[in-house]
């Protein structure tokens, strides 16, 4: 047996032969959105038990701090849900290529004692009330769409993100384009100039400062208010349909999308009765040739598994997958993408 034993060493010890022919340690470093970042957060803990070479640290920053990160390339891919604009790209360092990864929806959140069944808000009651024009629950324009409901008599408090945001991005993209006036006065931007409110870093932030501020409304990505049991408003779409953020609404919304090559789309207000027009793809930031071969590899691989494999989680934390009349226009930009400057897949 000892003749076996010590072959058995000796190809464990040779590199490559490694248990589930892991070729070796690689270590990524990613970081943006915190939209995703549920999903992102599963989606590396699975990764790692299919392709034991790789460990993928992920930072729940923001989308602007992603796409500084991915512009100073201190990171080895950033994420957002904001594409990247003709400005950003143009001081990129190198080339980089937007990966659709996934579809999700902000919902508006609130924190209003005695209210259980979610209310309905026309596009422009949610801008008057994020604008401050709308100062309390018990507004006439709110209550005409929610018959019934015993609003209090309390002042509204806006919570908004403090950072530069992809969610902010998409929330007031969509306000833009329902309300001229949020357009003239306020505009679409990761990072505007809110009229009223206060401030909370992430996703993260301003879920807990609206859990923790009766009277409170904000903006979210739809699992953040899900997974802490935070009502969310039912928002009229551009078809005149009250609908509720799910899944299979966000699908809707991408369905009937023109989505150009570069994949770099709004599907803010979309149309379609079952559409929830507050919903957006959101993306991961690659350089389209990595220089280093192994780190280049590792991307492309996580990004295809996560394109596949990865969609079955999608809708168990209340994303949307990537549509399959979609998929295999992103598998040709991942077959492009360059590690060393030789084909990463």
């Amino acid at each position: 047996m000892r003749p076996l034993l010590f072959v058995l060493l000796a190809l464990i010890a040779i590199p490559g032969c490694k248990k589930g022919g892991d070729s070796g340690s690689v270590k990524l470093n990613g970081a943006g959105a915190t939209f995703p970042y549920p999903l992102y957060s599963k989606w590396t803990h699975d990764f790692a038990k299919t392709d034991g070479g790789v460990s993928i640290n992920y930072q729940s920053i923001g989308s602007g701090g992603g796409i500084k990160h991915i512009l100073d390339r201190t990171m080895d891919f950033g994420a957002s849900d904001a594409p990247m604009t003709d400005e950003e790209l143009s001081k990129a360092p190198a080339p980089i290529v937007h990966i659709p990864t996934a579809l999700g929806a902000v919902v508006v959140t609130y924190n209003l004692e005695g209210v259980a069944a979610p209310l309905k808000l026309d596009p422009d009651v949610v801008a008057d009330l994020f604008r401050g024009a709308i100062t309390q629950w018990n507004d006439p324009r709110i209550g005409a769409t929610n018959p019934g409901v015993a609003l209090p008599a309390a002042e509204v408090t806006v919570i908004h993100r403090s950072d530069g945001s992809g969610t902010t991005a998409v929330f007031t993209d969509y306000l833009s384009k329902v309300s001229p006036t949020w357009k003239d006065s306020v505009g679409a931007g990761k990072s505007v100039k809110w009229p009223v409110g206060l401030g909370g870093k992430g996703n993260e932030g301003v879920t807990g400062q609206v859990k923790n501020t009766p009277g409170s409304i904000g903006y979210v990505e739809l699992n953040y208010a899900v997974q802490n049991k935070m009502p969310h408003a039912h928002v009229k779409n551009a078809a005149g349909k009250y609908v509720e953020a799910s899944s299979a609404a966000v699908s809707a919304a991408a369905a009937g999308a023109v989505i150009p090559d570069d994949f770099r789309v709004s599907i803010t207000n979309a149309a379609g009765e079952a559409a929830y027009p507050i919903s957006s793809f959101t993306y991961l930031l690659l350089f389209a040739d990595v220089p280093d071969v192994a780190k280049g590899k590792a991307i492309a691989r996580f990004v295809w598994w996560a394109l596949h494999d990865g969609q079955k989680s999608a809708a168990n934390l209340d994303y949307g997958p990537i549509p399959d009349s979609l998929l295999p226009r992103i598998e040709t930009a991942l077959k492009a993408l360059k590690a060393g400057g030789q084909a990463a897949l």
